[in-house]
């Protein structure tokens, strides 16, 4: 059987509440490289279908789904930002965001402590 990343994901996320320490931090640096590969994915689609739609029709649909932009913008950004308006909705990145929030609460975090 063949695990895809979204749902490698969703299991890393399962069994984080009950890790710790090395254990939750190994987690979550497989589960970001997961979120990151899903999101490149999302973003290459997304870009696929935009592609030759007008400037000005991207930037009405970024602020349609509720993020900020104007036209000054490139067109590869505003294509980032349709996407993670989408990725972030998907059931991999809500996964990911509690688990990581969760491992926050704990003292458990990617970024080191300066």
């Amino acid at each position: 059987m063949v695990t895809t990343a979204t749902q490698r994901l969703l299991d890393l996320a399962s069994i984080a509440p009950t890790s710790h320490n090395e254990d939750l931090l190994r987690l979550l640096e497989e589960a970001s490289a997961l979120y990151q590969q899903g999101f490149g994915t999302l973003r290459d689609v997304v870009a696929k279908r935009v592609d030759g739609t007008s400037p000005e029709v991207l930037v009405t649909a970024v602020q349609a789904a509720g993020l900020p932009c104007d036209a000054s913008q490139d067109r590869e950004e505003l294509v980032l930002l349709l996407a993670l308006t989408e990725w972030e909705m998907t059931p991999a990145a809500l996964a990911y965001s509690e688990m990581a929030e969760d491992a926050a609460r704990r003292g458990v975090c990617l970024v080191p402590e300066l």
